[in-house]
């Protein structure tokens, strides 16, 4: 058994709250995620099972959403938004800078682990652009300065 009993529990109150069961493999997901960082194919199998589908069902919902991993990250994901109103205002080249900054390229981890730097269509605050999503912490108004020393101090 891959999926702890304290988080096992946590699932099956999750499942209450919902008409179907399977409507609650989205908190699932998240608890899960929680706890091991990713949702590995053991991991699939037991949600799986859990709420009576396939595997390869959960593995959609995970592959489907950004915000949720198939095999083990770094341990901070940074992404630029390279929307319009962000490119527009320099988000693209930002990205760049970072990229040559930490030697590699968008959607790579750094040598050491430490981060995986990409980029997202959209952020959601286009009036203080370019921003990034550092984790679930959000910068706005960057330019490279600014976002080379917020993801140089992470630990």
């Amino acid at each position: 058994m891959v999926i702890s009993d304290e988080t096992r529990s946590k699932i099956d109150a999750e499942i209450g709250n919902f008409p179907q069961r399977r409507g609650a493999l989205l908190p699932a997901l998240h608890l899960v995620h929680k706890d091991h960082g990713y949702v590995s194919t053991d991991v699939a199998k037991e949600l799986a099972e859990i709420f009576e589908i396939n595997p390869i069902d959960v593995m959609e919902v995970v592959s489907f959403y950004n915000l949720f991993y198939d095999r083990p990250q770094p341990r901070h994901h940074a992404h630029v938004c390279t929307n319009l109103p962000c490119s527009l205002r320099g988000a693209r080249s930002l990205l760049r800078r970072l990229e040559s900054h930490f030697g590699v390229r968008a959607g790579e981890a750094t040598p050491d682990g430490k981060l995986v730097l990409g980029h997202e269509e959209c952020l959601g605050a286009c009036a203080y652009a370019p921003m990034m999503r550092v984790d679930d912490t959000y910068f706005e108004d960057l330019d490279f300065e600014k976002a080379k020393t917020i993801l140089d101090g992470l630990e």
